[in-house]
């Protein structure tokens, strides 16, 4: 379970990206966040992995405080959520099995981390993830070498080999041509499927929300004016997101 309480952020020096946004997000549910540019999508994912500190407001995974965390006790709490970056994030000097490997730092002693050393049992698992994303056979291949869907789909091995109990994806298919971008949705809707961990991902195309979200939440400076299943989602609803446009 996620809970946001109240989160509200502003950037320096008055720009404010999130207005008293609260929601509650059960275990295994795959929600889209649908809204155009600029609307809160990317600072309400970033505040919900602790990228980002909240101005105000809360933010609980399982009941816990992550807002209130502090050292080991957030370490943990980040663990458990995996993060796919619109820009892939990826070490492009690296390999891909390397890059996959980053998603394990969490769990292994912080002087191991520190020199990149990690046990048999995760470079395995590694290995059968890479082979779940259909990148096997490119493992020891340079990260920078790959094509974008390659690319993106090291950055959700790298989240799957975290073991989290949330995924989310902040516009993981912005860079990718349309049919890349149903591969990545697919993707994520099978793991979705398949193991139980919640999917949150930003989205600024209706059609791709609509299709793929149990339950779509609707941002527009910064507010929520939609939460709810995709069928509930109608033209005023569609006004009321993008002021007129469908984005």
């Amino acid at each position: 379970m996620i809970e946001v309480r109240g989160l509200t952020k502003v950037y320096p020096p008055s720009t404010v990206a999130l207005r008293d946004v609260s929601l509650k997000i059960p275990d295994g549910q795959f929600v889209t966040v649908i809204g155009p540019s600029g609307a809160g999508k990317s600072s309400l994912l970033r505040c919900v992995n602790g990228l980002v500190a909240p101005t105000a407001g809360e933010i609980l995974i399982d009941g816990e405080s992550l807002t209130a965390a502090r050292g080991e006790a957030r370490r943990r709490l980040v663990a458990r959520i995996g993060f796919v970056f619109q820009q892939f994030n990826l070490i492009k000097r690296l390999s891909v099995l390397d890059n996959v490997l980053v998603g394990r730092l969490s769990h292994v002693p912080e002087l191991r981390s520190l020199v990149g050393s990690f046990p048999r049992r995760d470079r395995v698992l590694a290995d059968a993830v890479l082979a779940r994303v259909g990148l096997a056979e490119l493992a020891h291949r340079r990260a920078d070498t790959l094509s974008g869907g390659q690319q993106q789909r090291v950055a959700i091995a790298r989240a799957l080999v975290q073991e989290p109990r949330t995924i989310l994806a902040d516009e993981p298919m912005a860079s990718l041509d349309p049919a890349l971008s149903r591969t990545v949705m697919d993707l994520l809707r099978r793991i979705n499927e398949e193991d139980g961990i919640t999917v949150i991902t930003t989205l600024h195309v209706m059609d791709l929300a609509l299709e793929y979200g149990q339950r779509v939440i609707g941002l527009r400076d910064g507010r929520v004016v939609y939460d709810g299943g995709a069928a509930g989602v109608t033209d005023e609803i569609v006004d009321a997101i993008f002021g007129g446009g469908a984005g």
